[in-house]
């Protein structure tokens, strides 16, 4: 991720062009049928003919202060430890209760997707027979630490109703003290030496080369064959952040391949433009519901160099890191993109007001779903003081439509610098749950829940369904009694979201008026059934 120093880089202007543009607790209530009135009926199942259920209109009025659909994310990261796990050598069982408190956390706080740190440094977080164990897990890269980290996550952030991405760095090998003289012997710099090449205190494979493409490709793809996760993540590592002094050696590979291109910096874009492509490409192929995002660094292009950049002055990620985002965005390579605007309103060299604006415009009218990147690690610097330090961004982001989540690095610090901070997030923007962004080729429903009841006793309320093997998750809603589906089409009577394995749902708060549940599914696509039958529950 773009953190420490280089949010406030400013780099000497290359001169090349190149256009971007969009082409209270209630009474102890009691149970009726859905279609009673309030009365002394007892706890009775929902019919559950589809002929009998009512769409959600796609006329409906609704209230931007909920919106149904949105993307409320964190970056979970592993390399050098910095969130997960919190040292190298702990117990599975340790890493496991780790692990598993940071997603309550994200639940508490009104979050709805992870995005999980699994190559840090062409290494892996899960069990591979292309590349060795990450070494922060066990403090040697190739140790096994006794079971599957993310098989396990997997797991455990659906069960709690949360999307899992699988977060890759597509080219770094490691710094050079720490993971350069120790690679493990079945790393694939050990196998193929020429792949890499050291720049600076690091080491990256290099991206002109067509085999360490067409490798990396093949390790996303195995993981979304194997693995049942939401999305594939890259993050703004691609060609190396410029080191003073420092050149990127790949006169090899320009020399091999550069045939056709007006010069190097045009190649090395073409590269990172093949590989965002065939990755792109790769993972729909596989699994079509499984969604393929890039958070670059937040500047594209300066206005000084390019009339379509952004009114800033800071490092352009198209001309240091051969990063050409608006690209990826017009020929739609990507589903989703989350510029890393780590820069307060009013920063004159990257000012936030004047970059979420000009992402939005990119996106406008391509398909291409735009989040923002938020800097929960600045939290208490200057420009990033006081509890609305996160929640002033969001705030800003409702005057642009285009932009629908956010993601916060990092997860360590929702707990830590940025606490009052993000709780402020979460009381003022996400009181109410989301459901996540829907797939792009997604076509028809899933088949609605059955048999709906409720249940009431002294601490409320408690639902049952019954759903099928395809369900993802479930939608379960409070609307007041006396309202039709409309109530249904934003988020202001969600009341949970949660995974496909859980099938019931206690709500200790149904209130003092006569309210009705209903509950939708969820399918991988992230398309909403129709939703159940109500049941009508009466305050006693």
């Amino acid at each position: 991720m773009g953190w420490l120093t280089r949010a406030t880089a400013a780099v000497m202007l290359l001169s090349m062009t190149a256009a971007c543009g969009p082409v209270p607790e209630g009474a102890v209530p009691r149970v009726t049928t859905p279609t009673t009135e309030t009365g002394d009926a007892a706890a009775s199942p929902a019919p559950s003919a589809a002929a009998e259920l009512t769409p959600i209109p796609e006329d409906c009025a609704t209230d931007p202060a909920y919106p149904k659909r949105q993307m409320r994310g964190v970056w979970l990261t592993t390399v050098r430890n910095i969130d997960w796990p919190s040292e190298p050598g702990l117990s599975p069982q340790q890493q496991q209760e780790e692990l598993t408190a940071f997603l309550d956390r994200a639940v508490e706080l009104g979050l709805n997707a992870v995005f999980f740190h699994i190559r840090p440094t062409a290494d892996a977080v899960y069990a591979s027979d292309k590349e060795p164990w990450a070494r922060y897990l066990t403090g040697t890269q190739g140790g096994d630490p006794g079971y599957d980290p993310l098989e396990f996550a997997v797991a455990e952030a659906h069960t709690r109703g949360l999307e899992l991405h699988a977060w890759f760095n597509p080219y770094r090998v490691g710094w050079r003290e720490a993971d350069l003289e120790h690679l493990a012997d079945d790393h694939p710099v050990r196998r193929n030496p020429e792949w890499m090449i050291v720049y600076d205190d690091q080491g990256y494979l290099d991206p002109g080369n067509p085999e360490v493409r067409e490798w990396v490709v093949d390790v996303v793809a195995d993981v979304v064959e194997r693995y049942d996760v939401d999305g594939v993540h890259f993050d703004d590592y691609f060609y190396p952040y410029p080191a003073s002094g420092e050149t990127f050696d790949d006169d090899a590979s320009w020399q091999a391949h550069g045939d056709g291109f007006p010069d190097r910096d045009a190649w090395r874009r073409d590269n990172v433009n093949q590989l965002i492509r065939q990755v792109h490409e790769r993972v729909h192929d596989i699994k079509p519901w499984v969604r393929f995002g890039v958070s670059p660094f937040g500047i594209w292009r300066n206005r000084s160099s390019d009339p379509s950049g952004s009114a800033t002055s800071g490092l352009q990620s198209y001309d240091a890191l051969h990063a050409d985002t608006c690209t990826w965005i017009r020929e739609g390579w990507i589903d989703y993109v989350v510029p890393q605007l780590y820069w307060p309103q009013g920063f004159a060299a990257a000012d936030y007001a004047v970059l979420a604006p000009w992402w939005a415009e990119e996106v406008a009218g391509t398909g291409v779903d735009l989040y923002i990147g938020q800097a929960a690690y600045r939290v208490g610097e200057d420009g990033w003081k006081g509890a609305d330090a996160l929640a002033k961004q969001l705030d800003f982001n409702t005057q642009h439509p285009e932009i629908t989540g956010d993601i916060y690095f990092s997860m360590k610090d929702l707990n830590g610098r940025a606490r009052t901070a993000i709780e402020q997030v979460a009381a003022n923007h996400y009181a109410r749950p989301a459901l996540p962004p829907v797939a792009s080729g997604a076509s028809g429903q899933p088949a609605p829940v059955r048999d709906l009841v409720a249940d009431t006793g002294e601490d409320g309320v408690t639902l049952r369904w019954e759903g099928d093997a395809d369900h993802r998750w479930y939608a379960v809603y409070r609307v007041p009694a006396d309202t039709d589906a409309c109530a249904l089409a934003d988020a202001k009577h969600l009341v949970a979201v949660l995974g496909g394995d859980q099938h019931t749902y206690r709500d200790p708060a149904p209130g003092n008026e006569a309210v009705r549940y209903h509950v939708t599914a969820v399918d991988a696509f992230r398309v909403e059934s129709v939703p159940s039958a109500g049941v009508v529950v009466n305050p006693r």
